[in-house]
């Protein structure tokens, strides 16, 4: 059970914070950018559950989701240690990418085929969907990075994790845009004029 009595500490105010372990680290550090976009990401799924109704099947699988992220936000917050704690770290597992694979499945398999890239818009949950999507890629892109910065290892299902998630928030976002039938198609040049001479002058 975590419990938070005190909301300030004024231990951060020196630009440094501690992880999981009590190691102290700068706030700029690539460990903390990756669970601060996961945070991030969190955060913008509570949005979009703004336009899904209580207890809808989609709710309840963000709900899910934001749960997972907390988990990989810790996972992320508590490097390895040689010798290991004695207590056991929560790490994200296979489990939790399957289960976001068989999500992405589903929803698929009612989905219009594709023509062309879609622009992030539509309904106002399709929209939602596609900013929590790209902070999403951006929380993967600091994962790596970390991963290649990192003096100790990070779990690999971390990474996967977020990467089916991006995914899953894809085809959701069709989904909340009538499977589909409502997205708005990227068309490419399509603001150019047909005749680039009838522009000139």
């Amino acid at each position: 059970m975590v419990i938070l009595n005190k909301i300030y500490t004024r231990t951060g105010d020196a630009g440094t914070t501690r992880l999981a372990t009590g190691d102290e680290v700068s706030k700029q550090d690539s460990r903390v950018c990756a669970y601060g976009s996961v945070d991030e990401l969190n955060a913008s799924l509570g949005l979009c559950r703004l336009y899904t109704p209580t207890d809808s099947s989609v709710d309840k699988a963000l709900s899910r989701i934001q749960n997972d992220l907390f988990d990989l936000g810790a996972d992320l917050a508590t490097p390895e240690q040689d010798p290991p704690p004695s207590w056991t770290p929560l790490r994200v597992i296979a489990d939790q990418v399957v289960w976001l694979e068989h999500a992405i499945d589903a929803i698929n398999a009612n989905l219009e085929p594709l023509t062309s890239f879609v622009l992030p818009a539509g309904t106002a949950l399709a929209s939602h969907l596609h900013l929590s999507r790209t902070i999403c890629r951006r929380a993967e892109r600091d994962v790596v990075r970390l991963m290649g910065q990192a003096k100790r290892p990070v779990n690999p299902e971390a990474l996967k994790y977020l990467n089916r998630l991006s995914d899953y928030l894809f085809v959701l976002s069709r989904h909340a845009n009538d499977n589909g039938r409502r997205d708005v198609l990227w068309i490419p040049g399509g603001s150019r004029p047909a005749d680039p001479d009838a522009s000139a002058g």
